[in-house]
């Protein structure tokens, strides 16, 4: 499996470096994948929030209900990077990644490169988000 992610991660970083994309910096390869991570860790949330998946039927008329995102900016190790965070109905989603009035991101370039490098597991990954966030999250978030 080792051998499978590097040779992604290979391509990942050939294919940008072919189209003149910058690993870092504005626009670079690094902050396309911190935007990616934390948009993706954030709708793992607001699924375990609501408790069914997006586009889902069960939550048709089950009350509280996804309502668009908002656009946020936070300052990460690889410079600001411009989220999409979801919202609920009521307003009762309390994002742990990415918490509500949160600026700033620690740690999260060292997350990606971490993340993408190791291939790790759900359980690692919690274990690892619990360390460099202390943010408790459930495996499928």
């Amino acid at each position: 499996m080792k051998a499978v992610e590097d040779r992604l991660i290979d391509e990942l970083v050939s294919r940008a470096q072919a189209e003149g994309l910058q690993l870092t910096g504005e626009g670079g390869l690094l902050q396309q994948l911190t935007k990616r991570l934390l948009e993706s860790a954030l709708e793992g949330e607001i699924t375990d929030h609501l408790g069914y998946d997006k586009h889902d039927p069960a939550g048709k008329n089950g009350g509280n209900s996804r309502n668009g995102t908002r656009a946020k900016t936070v300052l990460t190790g690889v410079g600001p990077v411009e989220i999409s965070v979801p919202r609920d109905r009521d307003g009762s989603f309390e994002p742990k990644i990415v918490q509500k009035r949160q600026k700033r991101l620690t740690g999260v370039d060292e997350m990606v490169i971490s993340l993408c490098a190791k291939g790790l597991t759900t359980g690692e990954v919690q274990a690892h988000l619990a360390e460099v966030y202390g943010a408790e999250v459930s495996r499928q978030t």
